[in-house]
């Protein structure tokens, strides 16, 4: 995602094509299973469906040329003598201009391996 202003209901002209828009944002949606990384970034475009616009449209379009840049990333699992369980959280509370809802996440390692996220 873009730094700089967040996105919003209507912050541009409505996306002319809707059903691209939902049908994209849908694919990405299952991509998430494998890339973990874009979970965010999928959520976030997930929330504008009903009513995409132009600056939508932009984002998916830069998550596809990130996904695109990316493609030879992905998760490794790598044996170890070591079962050590670590988690790390992050949150930022009432993130959201709009409703005030907070987002949070979550990573859990087993050993080097990473083996659930939300």
């Amino acid at each position: 995602m873009a730094v700089g202003p967040k996105l919003a209901l209507e912050d541009s002209e409505p996306f002319d094509n809707p059903a691209l828009y939902r049908s994209t944002v849908g694919v990405l949606q299952y991509l998430t299973l494998s890339k973990p990384d874009i979970s965010y970034s999928v959520n976030k475009l997930s929330q504008f469906l009903k009513a995409p616009t132009q600056l939508h449209w932009q984002a998916c379009k830069r998550l596809l040329r990130y996904l695109k840049s990316t493609s030879n990333y992905g998760l490794q699992f790598c044996p170890s003598h070591r079962f050590n369980l670590k988690c790390y959280t992050d949150a930022d509370w009432a993130c959201n201009p709009l409703d005030r809802r907070s987002t949070g996440g979550c990573c859990v390692f087993l050993g080097s391996n990473l083996i659930q996220w939300n």
